[in-house]
This record gives C-alpha cells, sequence and structure tokens, in this order.
C-alpha cells in the first residue's frame, strides 16, 4: 500500500515521525516493508490554518531523504504537491497527524492536520486526521500508532466518499484502547486578544490562550475521549445549507410589486 503521511505540525514533528516508525515496521510474510510510505510535510509549523492554500505564490519542496519532502506551504498544499509533484499519482491513502493536541468537535474547522484530510478526499482519496487529545511536550504516540498500524485495511474500508475519518485518542503507550463513534462535539470559544502600539504606526494583536466551553453530549467526541476511548468520526466534506430543501428555486423574498403605489413617472 502507497501510503503518504503529512501534518500541520511540520516535517520535524514527534507525531510524524511515529507514525513514520509504526507503519514502517510493518512486514509482510518475506519479512520485506509491508507499506511504500511517502512524506510530505511543511517546513514549519501550521497549526490553525484550516484548508489554507497557496495560491500567489510558488510551493517549495525540498527533499531529506528517500520518499521524504518538506513543504513550504500549508497542509494542504502537501497533499496536492505530493500528488501531483512528487508521486505523479494519488495514494492509497493518506494519514495527516498525528497532531499535537486535540481536533475534537469545532476545532475540525480551524485546524490544518484535518484540512489536509479534507483535501485528500476532495481528490477522492481515503483519508484520515490522527491527533493526541492531550496538552505537553512529552505527550506519548503508543497507543494511538498501535490503533493505527493495527487497523489501517479496517479504517480505510470504514472511509466513505466525500467524508475524512477523524481520530482522536489520549497521550499513552497503551496498545489495547478501545475506538467508539462519536458526533464531533460543538465547542465555544472564549478567546483573549492582547494588543500593543508600535512605534511604527500598527497595532499588534496576538491572540492569547483563551478558553471553550462545550456542549455536553454523552456520544461527543470530547466525552468519548474524556473516557479513555479513541473517538472516531466520518466528517463530511462539503458545506450543508440548513434551510429546507424544498424552498430550493424559490425566491428568497417576494418580488416587489412595480405597478403598486405611486405612478412612475417618464
Amino acid at each position: 500500500m502507497r501510503i503518504l503521511l503529512t501534518n500541520d505540525d511540520g516535517i520535524q514533528s514527534d507525531g510524524l515521525f511515529a507514525l513514520v516508525d509504526s507503519l514502517g515496521s510493518l512486514k509482510n510474510d518475506r519479512g520485506e516493508q509491508l507499506h511504500e510510505i511517502w512524506v510530505v510535510a511543511p517546513e514549519h509549523e501550521r497549526s490553525g490554518v484550516s484548508h489554507a492554500m497557496t495560491l500567489k505564490k510558488p510551493t517549495k519542496l525540498r527533499k531529506l531523504g528517500e520518499h521524504r519532502y518538506s513543504c513550504s506551504g500549508t497542509p494542504a498544499d502537501c497533499v496536492i504537491v505530493a500528488g501531483l509533484g512528487v508521486l505523479h499519482e494519488a495514494p492509497d491513502v493518506v494519514i495527516s497527524g498525528i497532531n499535537k493536541g486535540p481536533n475534537l468537535g469545532t476545532d475540525i474547522i480551524y485546524s490544518g492536520t484535518c484540512g489536509a484530510a479534507r483535501q485528500a478526499a476532495l481528490e477522492g482519496i481515503p483519508a484520515i486526521a490522527v491527533s493526541c487529545a492531550s496538552f505537553g511536550d512529552n505527550l506519548e504516540y503508543g497507543g494511538l500508532t498501535s490503533f493505527v498500524a493495527s487497523n489501517l485495511e479496517k479504517l480505510i474500508a470504514l472511509w466513505k466518499p466525500d467524508s475524512f475519518i477523524n481520530i482522536n485518542g489520549p497521550s499513552t503507550s497503551c496498545t489495547d484502547l478501545c475506538a467508539v463513534w462519536a458526533n464531533p462535539g460543538k465547542n465555544r470559544y472564549l478567546d483573549n486578544l492582547k494588543c500593543f502600539d508600535g512605534a511604527d504606526g500598527y497595532t499588534y494583536c496576538f491572540l492569547a490562550e483563551g478558553r471553550q466551553e462545550r456542549t455536553p453530549d454523552i456520544y461527543s467526541d470530547h466525552h468519548a475521549v474524556s473516557q479513555g476511548f479513541i473517538a472516531l468520526s466520518l466528517v463530511e466534506i462539503h458545506p450543508r445549507a440548513l434551510h429546507d430543501t424544498a424552498l430550493n428555486g424559490t425566491s428568497v423574498f417576494e418580488a416587489p410589486n412595480l405597478h403598486s403605489g405611486s405612478e412612475v413617472k417618464h
């Protein structure tokens, strides 16, 4: 199987290395590497860029080793240039991660990790986003890498066109984690902005650490992870309208009556 790995934490991310090591260690009956693994990841951290793409300037690639490249662009760029400029054909699956920190619920909108998976799904490629739903500098990725590596074919079988699989799990070396289906939860972000006036006439605004409020839901990915499970969601990639579909094709507002009111003067 040809696997493309990417992320939004950058080419030097521990979570990316953990996936490379775990998937690369899988062997067939003849002792040969089971999968052909390619890495195209951002040269620097690109967290929070969502599905941003580089359009007005070139995206630069640097070959770092066999099947390993850094990219000047975003995670979505990585998927595009990997298929068109590196592999020259679609991989069998794209795995984005393992992200340092959660991508739960509303986080999916902002996540560069999920943006890469969404781009792959838009291209018709089975796509999986994987995140370690913990914070800290010394995260343990063993549990998640074991889950992905041992269930890769089953995960691909779960994938459906126009979707990507979003996986969040705890920081642990435990290799017998249980995965449960979960809905993406709803987050409300209470942001904190710090601003400073610069001598150059600009006001510099920094998005500082805030807090989140989460809508209680025992079937949400937030709740599943809080109980020590791996949360798995199949996320639709296309925007969906919330108005009644019976309204489609009808006027939104009543057309003005040109014959009412005062007479039109010529």
